[in-house]
């Protein structure tokens, strides 16, 4: 029987996900006995207006995303090894000598002024594109072109972006938070993952929470590292951009380290020396395109340990400064 011909209880009870994707819709159908199909063609125009959707496109996202579940389910969407970044054209035109390709475990800084482009090279990424973005980039996926199908689904993305300031609206706790997205990713052990996920955030935080800490209480730092440990343990994401880490509140290191781990291939934009000297190389952006590839030299590594010293000492003083004490010895 064809899913628009189900009752919506039959649907709910045998597809579960089927309400988590009206929901994120903000429907909630009140009379369950009657066909999907039936209770679609219900909804006044009025309604689709607020979704910004009509019901046929509503219909064609809610297979796709059954279609995608399925996939994830029988281990058919493709495992991302590399990324290869195939170089366009800058704002005036001129050509990127780039080829450039981006491994599992590997880190890259992305530097240049604000408004240089930054973001234009995250989003050809994301997007995969084909030499048909206003760089004219391509975006291999192992070493190919990606499939269609892939790059247009509406459930797969190659980039989890994680912004400079991340505020949280939902009236749960952190460790419900955590738990709805291990769901959603349909993860067998969740209690376990929660556990791991907030102990790994507080590992990054300066200040420790709770499983049992609302979201909306948490500090710029805390909702910083949840959402690092949060996409490390549970994003299929492949690729992750870190924007200004530096400002984030969180230790720096250890969230570079526990994404390494996990084999994401990690982005920074920063204008940190430490955080791009961290990076095996950095990208350097200018007009749009992308300048020139660094790759971080061995006495450049030497100076990322003095500077290291330099910053562990700043961070001491810091800590005294928290708590209290006079800074009167700054040795």
């Amino acid at each position: 029987m064809k899913l628009l011909e189900r009752t919506i209880a039959e649907i709910y009870e045998e597809i579960p996900e089927v309400s988590m994707f009206l929901g994120d819709y903000g429907l909630d159908p009140l009379e369950r006995g009657i066909p999907l199909g039936h209770w679609l063609e219900s909804l006044p125009e009025e309604m689709y207006e607020d979704i910004g959707i009509d019901r046929e496109g509503l219909v064609e996202n809610l297979e796709e995303y059954l279609r995608q579940i399925d996939m994830m389910q029988l281990g058919k969407l493709p495992p991302v090894h590399s990324i290869t970044v195939l170089g366009g054209h800058d704002k005036s035109g001129k050509p990127e000598e780039v080829r450039l390709t981006l491994t599992r475990g590997s880190v890259t800084s992305i530097v240049g002024p604000t408004g240089s482009g930054k973001s234009r090279l995250l989003a050809d990424i994301e997007w995969m594109a084909q030499n048909d973005t206003p760089t004219g980039r391509k975006i291999l996926v192992n070493g190919e072109a990606p499939d269609t199908q892939l790059r247009f689904s509406l459930e797969y993305k190659l980039v989890a972006q994680l912004s400079q300031n991340m505020n949280f609206v939902m009236d749960t706790t952190v460790a419900e938070f955590v738990a709805m997205h291990a769901e959603s990713r349909m993860v067998d052990n969740i209690d376990e993952v929660v556990r791991e996920v907030v102990t790994q955030a507080n590992m990054l935080a300066g200040e420790p929470f709770e499983g049992t800490t609302p979201v909306t209480s948490l500090s710029g730092g805390q909702s910083r590292a949840l959402m690092i440990a949060d996409t490390a343990f549970l994003s299929s994401s492949p690729v992750v951009l870190i924007d200004e880490i530096e400002n984030a509140g969180i230790d720096r290191k250890k969230a570079l380290s526990l994404l390494v781990r996990k084999e994401k291939i990690v982005l920074m934009a920063t204008h940190d020396p430490i955080l791009a000297l961290m990076a095996e190389r950095r990208l350097v952006i200018r007009n749009g395109g992308i300048l020139k590839v660094i790759a971080t030299t061995p006495k450049e590594k030497e100076n990322l340990e003095k500077l290291e010293a330099l910053d562990n000492r700043l961070l001491a003083l810091r800590t005294r400064l928290r708590s209290g004490e006079l800074i009167e010895d700054a040795g």
